[in-house]
């Protein structure tokens, strides 16, 4: 599995986590519970005598194996997917702990199953403190296992109180060691998990920061790079058109030389805000490509749609100007738009060369206007 194939929503991730622990920790125990109940039934009396009976407990058993080999991971990390795997594994696990206390509290009512009562107490002594130990992830379903595991069995003693009252009163004080053992463990898992999505969140933050611009909070030239072959690809198997719009505020170097570079890191900020309310859909990458070029990223948009937005970006910048120390300057840019074209384009980076000369057209034509590629 790859760090992409992992969820990053914090929710979708705990569902992803406890998916990966439950299965890496409880797949083997269906193969443990069988051969515990061979092993008590081929040890007990008369065996061959309680043939049916036991036939019965290895398909109980071994049904319950196959069940859980059968039921793998989902393919995707969605969180409904996620949610219905584990809701389905649970009730795999509490199946196995109810039939095998069925199992331990009629063994210990049983008088042919004598000779091999403590390996059916042993086993259950073992299962339960492997699920106190490695099955922490849910407070309840935890807690419940330990009941499911041991009630028929305490039943089964206190109705022999005489003879069993040993068994019970050590079964019962090692039942509330477990339970203590439990809430404990929990409270670990939950820290670790605290601690993973923390790292998460942590690694998502530097992720976003070395996708943005620091100063106009866009992509930057690192997510573009990311971004542009994979939108090319799509557009070019999907049969969809892909638009895009380079921008190059003009005479910068000016603002920079007369107002200060301060000044000119407001222009960029303010260009870019400006930006943010022309190419307004969800689907636009608005990006910083550097110094003072800018690029738009348009999927599913055809050249007029493209031509039609860039257009009014640039009337609308030229009609307001840019406001410093308070004094309105003028602030136009030159762009250039085009729209992915596979009998043109071999390549991405040849749809972007087309895009980039149709700006440096727009440019050597005196600026302050639109060429399409």
């Amino acid at each position: 599995m790859t760090p992409s194939d992992i969820p990053q929503d914090p929710t979708a991730f705990a569902h992803w986590r406890e998916a990966q622990d439950l299965r890496a920790r409880s797949h083997l125990a269906g193969l443990y519970y069988l051969v515990a109940w061979l092993l008590v039934w081929m040890m007990s009396a008369e065996p061959t005598e309680h043939l049916v009976f036991g036939l019965a407990g290895t398909a109980c058993f071994g049904s319950l194996l196959i069940l859980r080999l059968a039921h793998r991971l989902p393919e995707q990390n969605t969180q409904a997917l996620l949610q219905r795997w584990l809701n389905r594994q649970w009730t795999l696990i509490l199946l196995g702990a109810l039939a095998w206390g069925l199992a331990l509290g009629w063994i210990i009512h049983s008088s042919e199953f004598e000779e091999s009562r403590v390996i059916a107490i042993m086993a259950t002594i073992a299962f339960s403190t492997a699920s106190v130990y490695h099955l922490a992830m849910r407070r309840y379903l935890s807690m419940l296992l330990l009941p499911l595991l041991y009630a028929p069995g305490l039943l089964a003693l206190l109705l022999d109180w005489h003879t069993q009252r040993g068994h019970f009163v050590a079964l019962v004080a090692y039942l509330s060691y477990l339970v203590l053992a439990l809430n404990r463990n929990r409270q670990m898992y939950r820290d670790h998990l605290a601690l993973e999505l923390k790292l998460l969140e942590q690694q998502q933050s530097l992720e976003q920061l070395s996708r943005t611009d620091s100063l106009t909070q866009l992509g930057n030239r690192y997510q573009f790079n990311s971004l542009f072959p994979v939108m090319v690809a799509n557009a070019h198997r999907q049969s969809e058109p892909l638009s895009l719009v380079l921008l190059d505020i003009d005479f910068f170097k000016r603002i920079n030389d007369e107002y200060g570079h301060t000044c000119g890191d407001a222009c960029l900020s303010a260009f870019a805000e400006r930006m943010r309310e022309v190419f307004r859909r969800d689907s636009d990458a608005l990006l910083r490509l550097g110094g003072e070029e800018f690029g738009v990223l348009m999927p599913n948009t055809p050249l007029e749609q493209a031509r039609q937005l860039a257009e009014s970006f640039r009337q609308e910048l030229m009609q307001q100007g840019f406001n410093v120390q308070g004094n309105t300057l003028p602030l136009t840019a030159s762009l250039g738009v085009g729209c992915f074209a596979p009998e043109r384009d071999s390549s991405a980076e040849a749809f972007f060369k087309r895009v980039d000369d149709a700006l440096y057209l727009a440019k050597d034509a005196g600026r302050n206007r639109l060429a399409l590629a």
